[in-house]
């Protein structure tokens, strides 16, 4: 009778090995693998996509309530059937959208630098890590407030039938 177990636990064993055994770590954490990140707390992409000024569904009260976004009536100008005028006032909103967000995209990486080295170094305090933590809140809602309100400046240049056409471009007529 005590071959049916065995044999049972064999089984499982062989069918789920990662499952039963977690891969020699029980307690694995789903973060194991990211300790060898340059910041932690950002992933290369982040890093790169505060580096480029990029939006990072920033904007999506904005673009998902029917207010396009620069960069993406750009792309559009010929479909939107943008004038000569409009395409000038989406690039001027865009470029200085794409300045603001590249400045404060490297200060949020640089603060999430500190953070990071103020924890590997343990150097950091209750009070230092308050500081910090205001600092990256104040930058990243100065980040998401300048997307959004590149958003808001489309709305007296493009025309009501521009804003529609652009919605169902975009697959969000439902």
């Amino acid at each position: 009778m005590r071959i049916v177990p065995r044999l049972l636990f064999v089984i499982v064993v062989v069918a789920f090995p990662g499952d039963i055994t977690a891969q020699g770590h029980e307690h694995a954490s789903p973060y194991a693998g990211l300790e060898d990140r340059e910041i932690k707390s950002l992933s290369p992409d982040e890093i790169q996509g505060l580096l480029d000024g990029q939006g990072m569904s920033l904007a999506l009260p904005a673009e998902l309530n029917g207010l396009p976004g620069p960069r993406h009536v750009l792309d559009m100008r010929a479909e939107l059937a943008l004038t000569a005028d409009q395409g000038e006032q989406v690039q001027e909103i865009f470029d200085a959208m794409s300045r603001s967000a590249r400045h404060l995209g490297k200060r949020i990486i640089e603060l999430e630098r500190k953070l990071d080295v103020g924890f590997a170094e343990r150097t950091i305090t209750v009070d230092s890590l308050d500081k910090l933590l205001g600092a990256l809140a104040v930058e990243r809602a100065q980040l998401r407030a300048v997307h959004l309100k590149a958003h808001l400046s489309l709305v007296p240049v493009l025309t009501e039938e521009q804003r529609v056409l652009y919605n169902r471009l975009r697959g969000y007529e439902g």
